[in-house]
């Protein structure tokens, strides 16, 4: 039954996951969430937060530091 529902995800296109530039809300501030998190990553890259992020902005420096730290990291690679 999941091996159907993920052929058909793959099918039509599975919009679960936007672009942060297609976010709607990407312009405003970042949250408590993504400002803590980036700065546990930043911490173990050895980089400095800008904490006038926005959320979309927050969302791509985590995917850049969990690439560089190897955190987040799943079995599909991503």
């Amino acid at each position: 039954m999941a091996q159907d529902t993920r052929q058909q995800e793959a099918v039509r296109g599975d919009n679960t996951v936007k672009d942060p530039d297609e976010w709607t809300t990407g312009d405003e501030p970042m949250t408590g969430a993504q400002r803590s998190y980036l700065h546990t990553l930043a911490s173990e890259a050895g980089e400095e937060i800008d904490d006038t992020l926005t959320k979309a902005e927050a969302s791509k420096k985590i995917d850049e530091l969990q690439a560089k730290t190897g955190r987040g990291q799943t079995d599909n690679g991503r």
